[in-house]
Formats: C-alpha cells, sequence, structure tokens
C-alpha cells in the first residue's frame, strides 16, 4: 500500500518546526512503527536525516511511542498505543498526519520525541509506601476485598504515555495522577501516606504546569489502557479530605 505522510519535523525545542511530506511503501501486517522505519530507511538511502521517534517494547506497554496520529494520541484504534496500530487500518493511498504530543509541559526534543520527565517527577513526589522490615508477609496476611483489588490493577494498568495530556484542551493531567494515587488508595498498604501523597503529587503536578479538568471526558476516550475518569473523582475526594484534615 501506498501511503503519503506529513511528518513533523523539528531539530530541537527551540528551532522552528513544520511538516514535511513523504511516500512510503508500506505492508498491511507492518505495526505503525514498522512503517517508520521503512521511513527512516528510505531517508538514510537518500542521504538525508532520519525521523526521531521514541519507542521501546513495542508491545503496548511502555507508553514510548507517543505521537499524535490523525489528530488523535496513538491513532485511530480504541485501546491501542501507536506501536500495537497495524497499517490494516489505513487504506492505498491514504494521507496521515504524525506529529508529537502538544503540551507546554512535555517540551519537543526532536521531531516526533517530547520529553515527559514532568511525569517522573510527579511519581517521585509520591513518595514510597510503608513496609514491615524483615521476613516478607504471607501473601493473603492482608485481606483486599475483590472489587477494590480488582479496581486498583486496573488503574495500575496506566503506563504514563501522556495521551490523555494530548488529548485533552487544557493538557491536564489528571487522569495519569488519578490513577497513580488510585492504584495505592484502593489498596491498605497504600493508607498510610495516603493524605501527603495526593497532596504532594497535585501540588508537583500544578508546579509542572499542567491544566485543570474541565470534564471533557477526552482522557478516557484516547487513553490506550482504558483508565476511567472514575479515578479523577476519587483523586478529588481524596485531595479535599487530605487538605480539610491537615488543616
Amino acid at each position: 500500500m501506498k501511503l503519503n505522510l506529513k511528518v513533523w519535523r523539528q531539530k530541537n525545542g527551540q528551532a522552528k518546526g513544520g511538516f514535511e511530506t513523504h511516500q512510503v511503501v508500506a505492508d498491511e501486517h507492518m505495526s505503525f512503527l514498522e512503517m517508520l522505519d521503512v521511513l527512516n530507511q528510505d531517508l538514510i538511502i537518500g542521504g538525508k536525516e532520519p525521523l526521531a521517534f521514541e519507542h521501546d517494547c513495542r508491545e503496548g506497554i511502555c507508553g514510548a511511542c507517543s505521537m499524535v496520529i490523525n489528530g488523535r494520541p496513538h491513532g485511530p484504534n480504541k485501546g491501542t498505543t501507536a506501536c500495537q496500530l497495524h497499517m490494516r487500518s489505513f487504506k492505498d493511498g491514504d494521507t496521515i498526519h504524525i506529529e508529537p504530543f502538544r503540551a507546554a509541559s512535555f517540551p519537543v526534543i526532536r521531531d516526533l520525541v517530547v520529553d515527559r520527565s514532568a511525569f517522573d517527577r510527579i511519581i517521585e513526589s509520591g513518595g514510597y509506601v510503608s513496609v514491615n522490615t524483615g521476613q516478607a508477609q504471607d501473601a493473603n496476611a492482608i485481606p483486599v476485598e475483590k472489587n477494590q483489588a480488582g479496581e486498583s490493577f486496573d488503574a495500575a494498568t496506566c503506563i504514563g504515555c501522556g495521551a490523555c495530556v494530548a488529548a485533552c484542551p487544557n493538557a491536564s493531567a489528571m487522569l495519569f495522577v488519578s490513577a497513580k494515587v488510585s492504584h495505592l488508595a484502593l489498596l491498605p498498604q497504600g493508607q498510610v501516606e495516603h493524605e501527603n501523597r495526593v497532596q504532594s503529587m497535585v501540588t508537583q503536578m500544578d508546579k509542572e504546569g499542567f491544566g485543570a479538568c474541565s470534564n471533557t471526558y477526552a482522557c478516557e476516550a484516547e487513553c490506550p489502557k482504558e483508565i476511567s475518569i472514575e479515578n479523577i473523582a476519587r483523586l478529588n475526594r481524596s485531595y479535599l479530605g487530605a487538605s480539610l484534615s491537615s488543616k
């Protein structure tokens, strides 16, 4: 299949960027990143600078393959990362626009690569979980209600890719932060530091310059792991409760 690509190129965060048009021949069974590999091979053969894009596992686990494809973070398929998007989702002759995540808190490093270290700093601000030293506890020593365990696991599936930020008109990181808070808040092991954790992570989120949530639901719609916005409601309740108890 022949495709027309309009790809964002930008040498660094200070340089002016713009779209370049390229043609590529791809197989429908290729993943989207494999198609970009073909593009880079063509560019190198032609003596041009290859396109910079981030990737690691290519299994939908790490969240590194963050890019906006035809206006949607990770592309047109629901619950799918860019690396797990296959070219059979497109048609011969299609024009595909590819650009980096757009957010002030995700500055462009080069081409499609953005700096998402703000997420790392939010995670670091959450601190730790207290555990007893000595021999490891038996797996069933602390009973956890099944529904709570399931909700905690669902929140923990967040891979921190930043699609929620890219999809949000306010570039809010609330879905990410709420997922990271919720997966510990729902377990008894996460209760000791819970109030400090939620206050610290929200404070760091604001410090990083992310916008406020305005309930457009775009984050949930574009999340490759389909994280529920119920986590945002839980975060708001937790933050309010922690703020009142600390006064």
